[in-house]
């Protein structure tokens, strides 16, 4: 994307602006000064110049020695002297072996003296005898006035080239400040509209109307600040977006500030800190200026948690690192507002919980909003949005897709949306089809297909592997529909069954946790029913059982021995050696035994009934290699039921 602003003179800063107006070009005397200024610098300069100038002048003397007359008599008498040059009574020459200096100290080679006028020898006769040659160029060369001259200048110019580098990272901010000289300067960042675009407005987002309708009330504000003074009302400072990734934080921001038509300047925090302490302070305190500058306006900073976690553990020394100084000016700058700026701050995070508790308090992130995965009608309605561009073709039903996406957040079903069209692409049609969605949904959900050539008893024992976790999905109450069955490779996987249910769930009941259980366990049961042993195949199936199961012993009370309460709360999981009383521990590791256990026994049991009914789905994918959810049903022999369990 091209950059549609003005180019500036000052170091790029670290955030994008959007709807912003052209700022007027600064006055040549903006920003500090260099103290001294030019004649300082013109002063510097003739002294640096006339200093390399003597010292030029003193090492161009040279070092040959001035020696007398009669020792230079001697030398041509020795016939030691290999050439000379004379310029009048002034004489150069050079000896053929160095002789010590009878007048001074060391020895010498070169030398110069001075004929005498009243001399009256046979100078020229002599130095023919003895094979002297005369030369027309000095034997001792020396630098010209303008060759010193030139050379002295040097200096000066590498003076002026520095005190002109200086100046300007004086005028930008400062050798701390953002983009200085010991700071690394900030990669240029586009401004986000080109000519002509349109902004984002609350059109563009779909699936999280409750979420657009808490921040309307924001965005009448930013569009009617004044009745809201009339009345004495002031908007919150701050709100903070909350969500897992993907569910449209930043898109939700930008759509506010389009809507409300005000400037809008966005950043990731991670984009504020630096190496150099003191550098996010100061890229803090000059956005917020700019943003005061073209008010009413919104500043947005993404993954706020980079910088705006909860502070007082492990900072470094002296307890003022980088990250703790960039915190504390966004709440200083934040505490600042009166509220008759217009300025308001959006940050974005998907993990609120380790925030600084100084950040949520009211006056500074007054309100936080929470922006959850969208529902089936939000999913038909984010479909809609990201395949306006995409000609789709009439047996697309994209009510049905959002029917077999639960739980998919907004970022992918844009990525599901644009995978279908780069595979109507590949096949050279004009249209998306419903199969080109199909297989992106199952590329997305599944994986790449793999080439993999597997032996015959492998993709065998794989097909009852797939057949048993597809039929005890058949089999269970309440259990989530099977869509697909597939034994070719894709991704990590040999094979893959795929369940999803009709409708959104948003409470589990304790039978559908098991039969979730069962249903895992069911790739591993077919394998010991029909082979009696047990393979590697099973290790990403036990992953997702022990998630469950320990969420229902630990976290849901599901279990009578550990009671009705949270003994593993949050992100406990990953670390819950720590969160609980050994015997509480142990409890519920016998607990989680005990569960799964009794799900791997019905599973077997189940299976074991129904042997015929899993001969003949491996045998049939053992044929077709991929059985969709009608032909799984049919080949099966079980009636697919349209109603799911109610929680």
């Amino acid at each position: 994307m091209t950059n549609a602003a003005p180019p500036r003179k000052s170091p790029e800063k670290p955030w994008r602006t959007e709807g912003a107006p052209e700022e007027p070009p600064k006055p040549p005397s903006g920003g500090r000064r260099v103290p001294g200024g030019w004649w300082g610098l013109i002063l510097a300069s003739l002294v640096v110049f006339l200093i390399a100038l003597l010292v030029l002048s003193f090492f161009n003397e040279g070092d040959e020695p001035t020696i007398s007359y009669t020792e230079f008599s001697k030398q041509v008498d020795d016939g030691n002297v290999s050439k000379i040059y004379a310029k009048g009574d002034a004489i150069q020459g050079q000896l053929r072996k160095g002789r010590d200096n009878p007048e001074g100290d060391g020895t010498y080679t070169k030398f110069r003296t001075e004929r005498p006028t009243f001399a009256d020898d046979r100078l020229w006769d002599e130095l023919t005898e003895n094979d002297v040659t005369v030369t027309a160029e000095p034997v001792v060369k020396q630098r010209s006035l303008l060759a010193n001259l030139l050379i002295s200048l040097a200096p000066m110019i590498l003076l002026v080239a520095v005190w002109v580098f200086i100046a300007r990272r004086m005028r930008s901010g400062g050798l701390g400040g953002a983009g200085g000289m010991l700071g690394r300067k900030a990669p240029p960042k586009p401004v986000e509209l080109e000519p002509g675009q349109e902004r984002t407005t609350f059109e563009d987002v779909a699936g999280i109307d409750e979420v657009a309708g808490e921040l309307s009330d924001v965005v009448d504000f930013l569009s009617n600040p004044d009745a809201y003074r009339r009345m004495g009302a002031k908007m919150p400072r701050g709100v903070l977006l909350s969500g897992p990734p993907g569910t449209g934080k930043t898109l939700l921001a930008r759509a506010v500030a389009g809507e409300a038509g005000v400037p809008f300047f966005s950043a990731s925090a991670s984009e504020f800190i630096e190496m150099i302490v003191g550098v996010g302070a100061s890229r803090v305190r000059e956005l917020f200026a700019e943003a005061r500058k073209v008010a009413p306006s919104i500043i947005f900073i993404d993954e706020i948690d980079t910088i705006g976690r909860a502070r007082g553990g492990g900072s470094a020394m002296g307890g003022h690192d980088e990250r703790e100084q960039t915190l504390n000016q966004i709440l200083t700058e934040m505490d600042g507002f009166s509220g008759s700026e217009g300025v308001i701050v959006l940050a974005a995070t998907n993990r609120a919980d380790i925030l600084d508790p100084a950040l949520t308090r009211p006056g500074r992130f007054d309100r936080i909003v929470s922006v959850s995965p969208p529902d089936r009608g939000g999913r038909e309605a984010i479909l809609a949005i990201h395949t306006r561009e995409i000609p789709l073709a009439p047996d697309v039903d994209l009510a049905q897709v959002a029917r077999t996406t639960p739980g998919m957040t907004g970022a992918e079903l844009a990525n599901l949306a644009n995978e279908a069209a780069l595979l109507a692409v590949k096949r050279g049609q004009e249209q998306v089809t419903r199969s080109d969605l199909s297989e992106a949904l199952e590329k997305v959900q599944l994986g790449a297909e793999r080439s993999l050539v597997m032996p015959e008893e492998e993709r065998r024992r794989t097909a009852y592997h797939e057949s048993g976790h597809a039929l005890l999905g058949m089999l269970q109450p309440g259990a989530d529909p099977v869509r697909k069955i597939t034994i070719v490779p894709r991704g990590r996987a040999l094979g893959v069954t795929l369940s999803t249910p009709d409708a959104d769930r948003y409470a589990y009941t304790e039978e559908y946790l098991r039969g979730r259980i069962i249903g895992a366990l069911g790739g591993m049961a077919a394998e010991h029913v029909v082979y009696d042993m047990i393979t590697t195949g099973s290790e990403n199936d036990l992953e997702q059982v022990t998630i469950i199961v320990r969420g229902m012993v630990a976290r849901w009370g599901m279990s009578e021995r550990v009671g009705r309460m949270s003994a593993l709360p949050g992100d406990a999981q990953q670390a819950y050696g720590l969160s609980a009383a050994p015997q509480t521990l142990d409890a519920i590791d016998h607990e989680m035994r005990r569960v799964v256990d009794e799900c791997y026994e019905e599973a077997c049991r189940k299976l074991r009934d129904h042997r015929g009914q899993l001969d003949d789905l491996a045998q049939a994918l053992l044929e077709n290699e991929t059985l969709d959810e009608a032909d799984a049903y049919r080949i099966a022999g079980v009636t697919r039921l349209t109603k799911d369990a109610e929680g």
